[in-house]
């Protein structure tokens, strides 16, 4: 038989102590006959891959063994979530791989990708990347991907969590409970349904579809509005109309918005576009925060321009008391917050992984990276 071109591997895990609190190394040992990089004069046997995210030893190590032992690959695996360090500079140069931060604690910033003298690929472990500088890796050929659809049912149960326990009062009522009151004949007066109701969606990407399916399961009618309208077969068969923002705005009892950041759709959501919403209608944001002018959604729902608003994400995070949502939620509006946990179920971080994983493979096998944001 002729030899094998499969890369042969043996996989063993060293942990290498950094000076600097909060970074770990760990090398997992790959030998390759196919190497990721290659020139006629040199061949490189280890795959250096750069960890932004702040991620154990061990998870690492059980992320990655699997498909390592099954594709024969050879690794170095640094860790760094401190930004600005010297070490992290260094290991910019000689990474060939990068997995972005989850955490968006490290950004990558133009002058970072400067520092990139060997990656192949971003591989951003979440659906957001706004602190990654798309126009520099493109500029230098680095592909960035994310996590594609791989959290969409987690952000959209979510989302719906958020709309029932709006409309049903369920927060208030189990406050008032846990003070001592019962609150039933208040709440019989103020309590929905999502049947019946119009629920309009900002942006039908693969959140938006998992919710449109939801919201017609519960009987809801589904309208939604995107840079790219659905052709009509594609319409129908989800079961949506299309409507331009502000009609969208002004007929729906439910608006959830789920677009990405970026210049364009920063502050989308402002006072003008509050004031056209029904006075009991509910906003939900599991998006990004930058989306919405904080102040003004607060406001909208303390003056009784709108009925509530759920909100998983914030133009700053961790929340601090000066937030004006945290504020108004604190005197009692009917606003639900929580800590950005929308996509973070254990079931989505899975497929998170899995996700990640598989990019990273396919690329040290020379096949393209899925789910590219800087094409």
């Amino acid at each position: 038989m002729p030899p094998s071109h499969e890369p042969r591997i043996q996989v063993s895990g060293t942990i290498l102590h950094s000076h600097r609190p909060g970074s770990v190394a760990l090398t997992i040992a790959w030998r390759t006959s196919e190497p990721l990089i290659s020139t006629p004069s040199v061949r490189r046997d280890v795959l250096k891959v750069l960890v932004l995210s702040p991620m154990p030893e061990g998870l690492i190590r059980l992320f990655f063994a699997e498909s390592m032992e099954k594709y024969k690959i050879e690794a170095d695996f640094t860790t760094i979530n401190e930004p600005g360090s010297d070490m992290l500079k260094k290991e910019l140069a000689e990474a060939d791989i990068i997995i972005g931060d989850y955490t968006f604690k490290v950004p990558i910033t133009a002058d970072m990708v400067d520092l990139m003298a060997k990656v192949k690929l971003i591989a951003q472990p979440s659906t957001g990347y706004d602190h990654i500088d798309l126009a520099a890796c493109r500029k230098k050929g680095i592909p960035v991907t994310n996590i594609g659809g791989a959290n969409a049912v987690s952000v959209a149960e979510h989302t719906l969590a958020l709309a029932l326990m709006l409309l049903k009062r369920i927060l208030y009522g189990h406050r008032r409970m846990v003070e001592g009151y019962w609150v039933q004949e208040e709440l019989l007066n103020v309590a929905a349904e999502v049947n019946g109701k119009t629920w309009g969606i900002i942006g039908l990407g693969r959140i938006g579809k998992e919710i449109a399916t939801r919201a017609k399961a519960l009987g809801a009618n589904v309208v939604y509005t995107d840079l790219v309208r659905l052709s009509d077969s594609d319409e129908q068969k989800l079961g949506v109309s299309f409507l331009p923002l502000q009609r969208l705005l002004a007929e729906s009892d439910v608006v959830s918005i789920h677009v990405p950041l970026t210049e364009k759709t920063r502050g989308i959501m402002g006072e003008k576009e509050f004031r056209l919403m029904k006075s009991y209608a509910i906003f939900i944001n599991v998006a990004r925060g930058e989306l919405t002018d904080e102040g003004a959604l607060a406001k909208a729902v303390t003056q009784g321009w709108i009925g509530g608003a759920g909100v998983d994400v914030f133009s700053s995070e961790p929340v601090g008391p000066e937030n004006p949502l945290l504020a108004a939620a604190l005197e009692g509006a009917n606003i639900v917050l929580t800590p950005h946990i929308a996509g973070a179920t254990n079931d989505a971080r899975l497929r998170i992984i899995q996700a990640t994983v598989e990019n990273v493979v396919r690329v040290v096998r020379g096949e393209p990276p899925l789910n590219v944001v800087n094409q």
